[in-house]
């Protein structure tokens, strides 16, 4: 009878902690930032409005540009792509919930619920639909502006800082003006609300994200460490 235990799994195929961690948080924000989108905001105190879903987006370039400092432009970009599956997962399951008969208490009881529920989500197709096109772009335009700018001193903190700023910045710019148009022009007049997220986006690239790269790197690399310590 042979007592040989079933071989160890290869440490070569451990993931660290900080890239498991992120991720997840990847993954999340991907769908998220579809939902959250059809709400518009006023910039106070002018009349310029802007999409919920930047909140969610700006993470998303955070996210990618601190995978791309700590684990190389290939797998930052590698992670853009794999973002369509849960995109494409929740959008199939929307429209199989959208098309299955609500419950007999739902609509007796709380039918202003289902049409609220039923209105909103029907109608956020276009957001799904200009949501991967701004998505793809923007994001893969972000990680390779981040990239090229590395130089001399680009390692270091006020480096890292203003590549993303940079990077950040102009890919926003740009999904602005992708998914603004794409998602709801001919609904209202989109103007007001393309001008105001260009510029929400723009100032928080300069101002937020920067720092929330910064803080993104050192938490992935102290995530990595804690995991390194657990295992051994």
């Amino acid at each position: 009878m042979n007592d040989t235990q079933p071989a160890a799994p290869s440490s070569a195929l451990t993931m660290p902690l900080g890239l498991f961690v992120f991720t997840l948080l990847y993954g999340g924000m991907t769908v998220l930032a579809g939902v959250l989108a059809f709400k518009q905001v006023q910039l106070w105190p002018t009349d310029l409005a802007v999409e919920s879903g930047i909140f969610a987006f700006l993470l998303l370039v955070v996210i990618s540009s601190t995978l791309s400092q700590l684990y190389g432009r290939t797998f930052a970009q590698r992670m853009v792509w794999w973002g369509f599956l849960p995109l494409l997962i929740s959008s199939l399951l929307m429209a199989l919930v959208l098309n299955l008969p609500a419950s007999t208490e739902m609509a007796a009881d709380r039918a202003d619920d289902l049409i609220a529920f039923e209105r909103v989500h029907s109608t956020v197709w276009r957001v799904w639909a200009a949501g991967p096109a701004a998505y793809i772009t923007s994001l893969l335009l972000n990680i390779w502006i981040f990239d090229r700018l590395k130089g001399e001193g680009a390692e270091s903190t006020i480096g890292l800082m203003v590549r993303g700023a940079v990077a950040s910045a102009l890919s926003q710019a740009v999904d602005s003006v992708i998914f603004i148009t794409l998602a709801f022009y001919g609904l209202f007049p989109i103007m007001n609300l393309l001008i105001g997220q260009v510029i929400a986006k723009v100032v928080l690239s300069l101002v937020l994200v920067p720092f929330l790269i910064t803080f993104g790197v050192r938490a992935a690399r102290w995530l990595d460490r804690r995991g390194s310590d657990s295992a051994l």
